[in-house]
């Protein structure tokens, strides 16, 4: 297991390697992505790093149903692929405020330009399950970070996550089986790729 402290410092130096750096974390549903991602933007501060999650990018719960597709969200094509890779690519180009969508899970939907990006922010984590699947969008980030837990302590994670946001619980073990575990299985074959593969959880 990685400490934490071990984790900072290298995203520390990220921060300072200038120009602005995009550090990718991924990893299977229920890894831990996000928590690690916050955690690093936290003891980062503000004027160092942003948060800009993969999230912000699924496509509305109306044009899931609208395609037939609501029953699979969180699969690859239930994102604005393009969107996200076009964003990374702002990131590294403009020189003013960039605006990122986040992702509401209270309401399971996409919230647009409620990520502020200032320019001066050195850093840019960013984290989702695709960041090594899709070709395109691994030239945009300076390192990847793969999280790879214990399958049974992420299933765990996984299934309670879902019942707190509303799902019963048979309801959420059939989700994590017939859904989020296909999804972990595509993510696993970018692993490879990965800068650092990191234990589960980190610190």
């Amino acid at each position: 297991m990685t400490d934490f402290a071990e984790l900072l410092a290298a995203a520390g130096r990220l921060a300072d390697a200038g120009p602005r750096q995009i550090l990718g974390i991924t990893g299977p549903p229920g890894a831990g992505k996000s928590t690690l991602a916050e955690r690093l933007v936290a003891g980062l501060g503000p004027e160092r790093a942003v948060l800009v999650g993969m999230d912000g990018f699924h496509l509305a719960d109306a044009e899931l149903r609208r395609t037939g597709r609501r029953s699979r969200k969180g699969a690859p094509d239930t994102f604005d692929r393009a969107g996200y890779a076009a964003l990374l690519a702002r990131l590294r180009r403009e020189p003013g405020t960039v605006y990122a969508p986040a992702f509401d899970r209270s309401v399971e939907d996409s919230v647009t330009a409620a990520v502020p990006v200032p320019a001066g922010v050195p850093l840019v984590v960013t984290e989702g399950n695709y960041l090594l699947l899709w070709p395109e969008i691994r030239p945009l980030l300076d390192e990847v970070w793969y999280l790879d837990p214990p399958a049974d302590a992420r299933r765990a994670a996984l299934v309670a996550r879902h019942v707190a946001y509303g799902k019963a619980p048979d309801q959420a073990e059939r989700w994590v089986a017939e859904s989020d575990e296909r999804n972990a299985e595509l993510i696993a074959a970018g692993r490879q790729l990965a800068d650092r593969v990191l234990g589960w959880p980190a610190g």
